[in-house]
């Protein structure tokens, strides 16, 4: 496989800037494998693709607001800031990426905040936008780390082109998140509410989760042919013992594990044993997915719908079939169903 295989012309209009008014009201393509038929229904209809005992693997990341803008010293030009991981939390040293880059160099000072109260020195070039800052901050690391909240955005991503909105802050994290340290939404976790996922409860359907903190790397653009020779930026992931369990005992049952987004994808495959069961995880992951690829784990998938070229498409591809994959996507473009972080879904049986 190429990259050229995952390319097609996706219209502006169908990118969403605004999620569904419910969650679960956004459109739901279904996408049977073994029978190759596709069905178009609402999101809370798939409840009726789940029986007692099946498992939902919910990636519980929460998004912390990582894009902060402050101003350089002695000109005052406006850069934004985008959080990518802390690298030491004594020495308060972050990764980060700048924009404009150009304009930032080792030993440039930034102020954060009305009364410059957050200063961040610029310690290291990493690559053209990236940058590893030093934070100076006289009061305690949790008062450091509320600050940052207090001053950062709800990082929604590039193509969204209005303005941040108080309610994004609500509306880009999923409603199970827990665990803070993700840049962006695990974002097929956005269309549950907690109505549907308490009558998927009712119902005997079980809920495992784990924890992959999503990088910007996931969103990075593939830039060479032979997807073999392309790079995933490790995200930390983590899969305790009670996941295991449940999921485990789902597949000795011969039950539908189904993993909510590529990101619970990539964390299940990066923890497989030798026998085909899951292992208990905790660490980086560079995982990349693309066909041909054998499925270990989940038997189920739900999906946004992603980008050309991307390596969220590329794992889609892998798990639903390339060609029924390509015939699903043109049919979501004909039917107007709207793409990326607050479009439809997809669930794959």
């Amino acid at each position: 496989m190429k990259l050229s295989n995952f390319n097609f012309e996706l219209p502006q209009e169908l990118l969403a800037e605004y999620p569904s008014e419910n969650r679960d009201e956004a459109r739901l393509m279904v996408l049977n494998r073994k029978e190759q038929t596709i069905e178009h229904k609402k999101f809370k209809d798939l409840i009726d693709y789940f029986e007692p005992e099946d498992v939902m693997v919910l990636n519980n990341t929460k998004v912390f607001p990582a894009r902060l803008f402050g101003n350089k010293e002695k000109t005052g030009a406006r850069i934004e800031v985008f959080l990518l991981r802390e690298l030491n939390p004594e020495t308060k040293l972050w990764d980060v990426l700048v924009d404009p880059a150009r304009k930032i160099r080792i030993g440039n000072k930034l102020y954060f905040g009305e009364d410059e109260s957050l200063v961040a020195e610029v310690i290291d070039n990493t690559t053209s936008r990236g940058r590893t800052l030093r934070f100076l901050y006289d009061g305690s690391y949790s008062d450091f780390r509320q600050k940052l909240k207090d001053l950062g955005q709800t990082p929604l991503p590039k193509y969204i082109k209005r303005e941040v909105e108080p309610e994004d802050e609500e509306r880009y994290q999923t409603i199970y998140a827990k665990n803070e340290g993700a840049v962006a939404a695990p974002t097929a976790g956005l269309h549950f509410s907690k109505h549907l996922l308490k009558r998927l409860e009712i119902k005997g359907v079980d809920f495992a989760e784990v924890t992959l903190h999503v990088g910007l790397g996931t969103f990075s653009p593939v830039e060479v042919e032979d997807l073999s020779k392309h790079k995933m930026d490790s995200e930390e992931a983590f899969i305790e013992k009670n996941a295991t369990d449940v999921i485990n005992q789902a597949k000795r049952d011969k039950r539908r594990v189904c993993a909510v987004g590529t990101t619970v994808m990539r964390v299940l495959e990066s923890a497989v044993s030798s026998d085909q069961t899951l292992n208990e995880f905790g660490g980086w992951t560079n995982k990349f997915i693309f066909p041909p690829y054998d499925f270990n784990i989940a038997n189920c998938m739900i999906t946004n719908f992603h980008t050309p070229k991307s390596t969220l498409l590329m794992m889609v591809s892998a798990f639903a079939g390339h060609d029924f994959m390509k015939k699903a996507y043109e049919e979501a473009v004909k039917e107007k169903y709207r793409f990326y972080t607050y479009g439809d879904a997809m669930l794959i049986i």
